[in-house]
């Protein structure tokens, strides 16, 4: 019966292991879609709302046209041709405030804020500016942009020395949304500036140091916030009341006097920044990801079992029965992906692992000839879960625990087979036994 045991099942076990694996991977599919539609939820929200935002300024342009004469060998036209000089702030303090609200559309959840921002600092004098030679000055003005101008919730104050201005929507900085104050010469000889303007964004808050010397003190009830752009706060705190940053640079830091002439009208994306990301604190469909690559692991781990108890108790479980315990244990990341998104991941995982323990342990409790043999198998069932559940949150120690449970499990079966006859599980007697052949 032994032999019998060991030639069929350690050729089956091994090809029932990865046929287990057939419903598993249409599972992780089904967890990459379940993504694609929280995706889809995210950009339905931002669309009647608004979305992430960008502030840049305030900044002084200074447009001027000239005329051009074309030729191309047959005929002459004349083209106007507008460009624009800017000049950045000397100095540029900000101060936000986030409140951030929790946003649902069905089970699916995105984070929207309101954001109060106070921006103050010196802009630089140029009260005798005139433009390049044979071209036409134009109205001088001071623009402010944002990523998506539907955020704007409230009329933007802006005042210079004091003097409040009359604000202009649009920024009139390429194709930026945002929006801009006409200056009069007498303004442009630059001093104090105070902008204040309420934004309504989503996922993220991003801000362009574009003064000489830039400062950003951010604050949000957030408890989960990613330090993201070019630039990391020197000083940060995070609590479950939520965090506290701080950020400061200058262009020798950032080149941004260059920088933006080259990129605020084709490419303001690429601009230096300080940016705040309001990220969920687990991603539960990675986590349910992570869980279902152990899922070979794992199974291997359970027909192993079973197979050292055939050997040790000369107990005999027929195929069938190793394949229902194997598609119990793939339907438990099935089951662990449906409630994941009602539950979060930790009491979802909780709730599958004892609904499995305890359906295999009522069925191994017949299979295994007794309820003894049954719970035990069950509480090194649990003990499995347990182990996977703390592979999946030690993520930067996941590698090094791993490998010591693949080392512990292969002492483990040495240890108890140290005294197993091999050459008697296979039926056939130890060379030493063999009788000679004399010739």
């Amino acid at each position: 019966m032994v032999k019998q045991i060991f030639t069929h099942k350690i050729v089956l076990l091994p090809l029932l292991s990865l046929l287990m694996m057939i419903p598993v991977h249409a599972i992780m599919e089904l967890n990459r879609e379940r993504q694609v539609y929280r995706s889809q939820a995210i950009k339905q929200i931002m669309a009647s709302t608004s979305g992430p935002q960008r502030l840049t300024g305030p900044v002084i342009v200074l447009p001027y046209t000239r005329e051009l004469i074309l030729t191309d060998g047959k005929e002459t036209r004349r083209e106007v041709e507008t460009r624009y000089r800017y000049l950045l702030p000397e100095q540029l303090i900000a101060t936000a405030n986030m409140e951030v609200t929790p946003r649902k559309l069905g089970i699916y959840q995105a984070q929207v804020y309101q954001a109060n921002v106070t921006l103050t600092g010196q802009l630089p004098a140029l009260p005798d500016w005139q433009p390049p030679r044979n071209s036409v000055p134009g109205q001088p003005y001071l623009s402010l942009t944002v990523s998506d101008a539907r955020g704007i919730t409230q009329i933007p104050t802006i005042t210079l020395n004091n003097e409040p201005l009359t604000v202009t929507p649009g920024s009139r900085l390429g194709t930026l949304p945002g929006v801009h104050v006409p200056l009069t010469t007498r303004q442009l000889q630059g001093g104090k500036f105070d902008v204040r303007i309420s934004l309504q964004g989503m996922e993220k808050f991003t801000l362009i140091p574009v003064g000489r010397d830039s400062k950003l003190v951010l604050s949000g009830n957030w408890p989960h916030p990613n330090f993201l752009g070019d630039f990391l706060p020197a000083i940060r705190t995070v609590n479950e009341q939520g965090f506290n940053a701080d950020w400061q640079t200058s262009w020798f830091a950032t080149d941004m006097e260059n920088k933006f002439h080259e990129m605020i009208q084709r490419d303001s994306e690429r601009l230096p920044s300080f940016s705040v990301s309001l990220v969920q604190p687990v991603d539960h469909y990675q986590l349910n990801e992570r869980a279902a690559k152990y899922a070979l692991l794992f199974i291997g781990l359970t027909f192993l079992s079973f197979f050292m108890f055939e050997l040790l108790k000369g107990l005999r479980v027929h195929p069938i029965q190793y394949a229902l315990v194997g598609m119990g244990l793939a339907i438990f990341y099935l089951v662990l992906l449906a409630l994941t998104e009602h539950l979060g991941f930790g009491w979802a995982y909780l709730v599958a692992s004892l609904a499995s323990v305890s359906l295999n342990g009522f069925y191994l409790s017949h299979v295994l000839g007794g309820p003894k043999q049954g719970v035990g198998f069950a509480a090194l069932l649990g003990l499995v879960y347990a182990i996977l559940f703390g592979l999946l949150q030690a993520e930067e120690t996941a590698l090094l625990l791993g490998a010591l449970l693949l080392f512990a499990i292969l002492a483990l079966v040495m240890g108890l087979t140290r005294k197993l006859d091999w050459y008697g599980v296979m039926g056939n007697p130890p060379p030493s036994s063999a009788p000679s052949q004399e010739g």
